[in-house]
């Protein structure tokens, strides 16, 4: 498998470069997953921590999901782990697969792409339950580029770890 990861335009209007910019850390995931096997996937960076690429990935299906599709759009579903809200179980990837987690994460990406493209406008608001506040669907893009980022910093170590790659 081999990830096409397009970096962000230079210039442009707010929500191309947001969009631009979810999709370059998203993509920066993948291809930190890139080419290793279920086992490596599944490999934890070092006790106590439980923390594995796979489980970087389930991680992300699971803020996609809230983010876009429980707060956004205001479906009432349970995350993809956990039917009790408990994120720590997306993190716990140690009888996962690659197939299972990235079929998951994409389908969520997916789902999050057509509500962004379909909201009229950055201000759109959805209920962050969580924080028990409304939140606009800008601040849900730059929460999700945080996060992605933060964790591709992580994916960065995990993957050094497993095979001495580095960068991306």
């Amino acid at each position: 498998m081999t990830t096409e990861r397009i970096g962000p335009p230079l210039t442009g209007g707010e929500r191309e470069m947001l969009r631009a910019f979810l999709d370059y850390h998203r993509a920066t995931l993948a291809l930190k997953c890139d080419g290793l096997s279920d086992e490596d996937l599944r490999r934890q960076s070092m006790p106590p921590s439980t923390l594995s690429l796979l489980g970087l990935v389930r991680h992300m299906a699971e803020v996609e999901r809230t983010w876009f599709r429980r707060v956004i759009n205001g479906e009432d579903i349970p995350l993809v782990w956990s039917e009790e809200d408990d994120y720590q179980v997306a993190y716990d990837a140690s009888a996962a697969t690659r197939s299972e987690a990235f079929e998951a994460w994409q389908r969520e990406v997916e789902h999050s792409r057509r509500i962004e493209a379909a909201a009229e406008s950055l201000d759109v608001t959805g209920h962050q339950s969580r924080w028990g506040e409304d939140v606009s669907l800008r601040l849900v893009m730059l929460h999700l580029i945080h996060d992605y980022a933060r964790h591709n910093g992580h994916a960065d170590f995990l993957r050094e770890g497993i095979d001495g790659t580095v960068g991306a």
